[in-house]
């Protein structure tokens, strides 16, 4: 049986690692269901919804070069129904965010305008930021300074 890309398989989870689970599949091969790919919301750890020796129906969403096969558990089913009122997911040009300036040809949003530091504690935590970003800017150059052959050598 020659499974391929949208095929449907009966599968069992063997391993579980940080970035997903691997799962056995007919034909003594195997494949990866990715993290984000196990359920509709967010998954923080693999182990709070799958474990070793669970069967479980997944989906080939893919096939590389080196014949990994790629695995969805969630493209399976259906996905949950939307609350009502939820704002629907975005795709592709969709429509003008809140706070966008119409433009010929479209929607452009408008740049976020920087807030002005209103007491001495905001003051101060804006001047630590810019500081540490001026500090680690020279650390780069100076070690990328450093690393070059023939340097000013003294």
């Amino acid at each position: 049986m020659e499974f391929g890309v949208g095929s449907i398989l009966e599968g069992k989870v063997t391993g579980i690692t940080k970035f997903g689970a691997f799962v056995s599949l007919p034909e003594g091969r195997s494949g990866l269901v990715h993290i984000s790919e196990i359920a509709y919301t967010y998954v923080n750890e693999v182990s709070e919804y799958l474990h070793e020796g669970q069967e479980v129906k997944v989906k080939v969403i893919g096939i590389d070069q080196n014949n990994r096969i790629n695995l969805s558990i969630k493209k399976v089913t259906e996905p949950p129904p939307r609350p009502a009122g939820a704002p629907r997911p975005r795709q592709g040009t969709s429509a003008p965010r809140p706070g966008a300036v119409p433009r010929q040809g479209g929607y452009v949003p408008r740049p976020a305008q920087p807030k002005e530091p209103t007491d001495f504690e905001d003051k101060l935590k804006q001047f630590m930021q810019s500081s540490d970003s001026k500090l680690s800017e020279l650390r780069y150059i100076e070690k990328k300074g450093s690393n070059r052959r023939g340097g000013n050598r003294r």
